[in-house]
């Protein structure tokens, strides 16, 4: 998998154009686009589901990183896939049955990925974290887009490395929330491979020079 990757997130995007900016993300220098699926349970937020992900594959010409902030993934694992979604990430705090979703996903031809709340301690992956190819950590609180970012996170990025090197294993690290120019480097530099920025990216007067900024400063 390449590192110094970009990925924007859709829920941040204008919905009553929606084809117009994933238009937007397909002919910048993104490197994948991110859907957030909220069901009003794990967090108290409703996003999108499977209709607006189908109309997004259509358009859509850049791998599908699709985290979902849902109660009993499990049930749906089948449902991505047939959508086309290229990563499936869950979140920890979701699954009884952590391993057994994660192989799903991967049985049905996706990577897996596990998101950890701010609060979720990386140590927690140490049984788990050879089977996974990305971990997801959550620099705010899951949920709302446009919130601060939480300071505590680069400790955590340093960690989530250190545990990754010492059990010999190979997946990505993605940061999801708060994401500016102001701190993508340094996010980069303590470990990050994937940076999901939503509202710093469609909110912004010329959203494909903001993304062609980003990976600038990323890739130097």
């Amino acid at each position: 998998m390449n590192k110094n990757m970009i990925a924007p997130s859709v829920l941040a995007a204008n919905f009553a154009n929606l084809q117009l900016d994933i238009e937007m993300v397909n002919y910048s220098e993104a490197d994948w686009f991110h859907l957030d699926v909220m069901d009003g349970m794990f967090v108290p937020n409703i996003s999108f589901g499977m209709p607006v992900i189908e109309a997004i594959a259509k358009y859509a010409k850049k791998p599908l990183d699709t985290h979902l902030m849902i109660q009993a993934p499990d049930r749906y694992v089948k449902d991505f896939a047939n959508l086309g979604v290229t990563n499936l990430t869950v979140h920890y705090e979701a699954c009884v049955h952590l391993h057994r979703c994660v192989q799903s996903i991967k049985d049905h031809g996706m990577t897996a990925g596990v998101a950890l709340n701010p609060h979720t301690p990386v140590s927690l992956l140490k049984d788990l974290i050879k089977d996974l190819d990305l971990v997801l950590l959550m620099s705010v609180n899951p949920g709302f887009g446009g919130q601060s970012f939480i300071h505590q996170t680069y400790a955590k990025i340093q960690e989530l490395k250190e545990l990754i090197q010492a059990k010999n294993a190979n997946c990505l690290i993605e940061i999801d929330g708060g994401v500016n120019d102001k701190n993508a480097a340094k996010l980069i530099s303590c470990g990050a491979d994937v940076l999901v920025a939503g509202s710093y990216i469609f909110k912004s007067e010329k959203p494909i020079q903001t993304i062609s900024n980003l990976k600038s400063i990323i890739s130097k």
